[in-house]
């Protein structure tokens, strides 16, 4: 990957916004791989295509991209609250790509992989309703907090202006690639305990420190009435890498 960022495709644009997005678009375009398959590009869609930005060539999956003129943090602004839901309840999200870069330096510095299926409900928070005054007024959008994707969902593509090999990069999707084969309710289940347990920081954990997270997850599955029973179900055959007693 080239990390220096196209800026001669900006010509003749004068908006702020408008040159970042053709630059990070072009520079994607130019840069970025399929980490599904082996297709070493990606295609871009058709001007204005909704939620989509790119699409591989060879296996269909669909990429929309993030900008940041700023370090990715916990929590990146997204569009629609009701649209994002219904696109995870239906099981349409694109996998996302987040993309920080300097444009004083005219380089892309982190670009951060989260496939569609590791991004739960839970994970998206309702922003406040534009004022009165506003011309959406009532719009309600999101953020995406990446905080609660789990730490395997966080595929890591260029971190700190290193950029991360290929094959390592398309592993670590394929480890997770299983969860787009369980349903959407039991995948945002299993990524939220997945989430709670990765916190803690260890390489085993007991049965009782799984337990301790009970309030946390009532409240983010209010639906669920018996958290306890479902630890020991859902997180053997998926938390293959951590042990448990």
């Amino acid at each position: 990957m080239i990390l220096d960022l196209p800026i001669e495709v900006a010509q003749g644009y004068k908006s702020p916004s408008q040159i970042a997005r053709v630059v990070t678009e072009s520079w994607m375009g130019r840069n970025m791989y399929c980490p599904a398959c082996t297709a070493n590009k990606l295609c871009d869609m058709i001007p204005g295509t909704e939620a989509i930005d790119f699409v591989c060539p060879r296996c269909d999956a669909p990429f929309q991209l993030k900008a940041l003129s700023r370090p990715i943090g916990r929590k990146v602004v997204d569009a629609a609250y009701d649209a994002m839901i219904r696109a995870i309840q239906r099981n349409r999200l694109p996998h996302f790509l987040f993309l920080s870069y300097d444009y004083s330096d005219r380089k892309v510095t982190d670009l951060l992989l989260v496939p569609s299926f590791c991004l739960p409900s839970s994970a998206i928070e309702k922003r406040n309703p534009l004022a009165d005054t506003a011309r959406r007024a009532g719009w309600v959008g999101c953020n995406i907090l990446l905080d609660v994707v789990p730490p395997e969902g966080r595929i890591a593509i260029i971190s700190s202006g290193n950029v991360i090999p290929k094959p390592v990069v398309r592993k670590s999707f394929s480890q997770v690639a299983p969860l787009a084969d369980f349903s959407v309710r039991m995948r945002g289940w299993t990524l939220d305990v997945l989430t709670v347990l990765r916190s803690l920081r260890k390489s085993e954990f007991t049965i009782d420190d799984a337990y301790s997270f009970e309030t946390v997850l009532s409240h983010r599955h209010s639906e669920n009435r018996h958290v306890k029973p479902k630890f020991v179900f859902t997180n053997e055959p998926f938390l293959c890498t951590t042990k448990h007693r």
